[in-house]
């Protein structure tokens, strides 16, 4: 005769796997960010506010280098969106504190998704375009002004998933108060910065703006991250 199962841990038990998931995609999506940015930085890439001619020529040269940042991004894509839909999952589990952040969370992290989708095709674009042209066409001019203004257009949709998150996060008591601090402080620069897309998507130094929210997301993502693996989150 089999003795009955013991199923007064295993929500407990589906809750702290589910934590570990939600956290384990937080990292990976971080340390990929982080490896894109490097990845293309150290291939020397050009500015949006770069002449065409050099836009052509970095891409003719280095398409190695933007085959691996795209492939990333399509990496990010889905743990993304893991993580915000996990991360709403926990936030109803512990009461439902915070799950109006989470919702927005939710859709602002599908925003910024698709947004990044249709960066990534333009990249791809530009690249096979370039690969058969001696000077700058009109297309290969008009595919990268595209992907500028849809990068342009990610800062104000990864703001707002910033802030839905760090708020539903520290609502429902996953995190610290500093890191609502940090996600208020950093995904408001990002908004800030994505109210001038246009101008950014035309070289404008405004971008710079919103760096420092972007690096203020990679830290809470990693934060968040470390402590979601560690706890016994139900």
């Amino acid at each position: 005769m089999r003795s009955p199962k013991n199923t007064a841990t295993t929500p407990a038990r589906s809750g702290f796997v589910r934590g570990r998931l939600v956290g384990a995609a937080a990292i990976a999506f971080a340390v990929l960010v982080v490896i894109d940015n490097t990845v293309v930085s150290w291939a020397g890439t050009t500015t949006y506010a770069a002449p065409i001619k050099e836009v052509l020529a970095f891409h003719a040269e280095n398409r190695a280098a933007v085959a691996i940042a795209v492939g990333l991004e399509a990496l990010n894509l889905p743990l993304l969106l893991l993580f915000v839909t996990g991360l709403h999952g926990l936030v109803g589990r512990r009461g439902g504190a915070g799950a109006d952040w989470s919702r927005l969370a939710v859709a602002a992290g599908a925003t910024f998704s698709a947004v990044m989708a249709f960066y990534a095709v333009l990249w791809d674009g530009v690249v096979l375009s370039a690969g058969e042209l001696t000077e700058p066409s009109p297309v290969l001019e008009l595919a990268w002004q595209m992907h500028a203004a849809a990068f342009a257009w990610s800062l104000p949709a990864l703001g707002t998933t910033f802030i839905g998150a760090a708020l539903a996060t520290h609502t429902s008591g996953l995190t610290p108060p500093w890191q609502r601090l940090l996600g208020v402080a950093g995904g408001g620069l990002l908004l800030a910065a994505g109210t001038a897309n246009l101008a950014i998507a035309d070289g404008s130094a405004i971008l710079f703006g919103g760096l420092p929210g972007l690096a203020a997301w990679l830290v809470w993502l990693l934060a968040t991250g470390v402590r979601l693996v560690r706890s016994d989150v139900d």
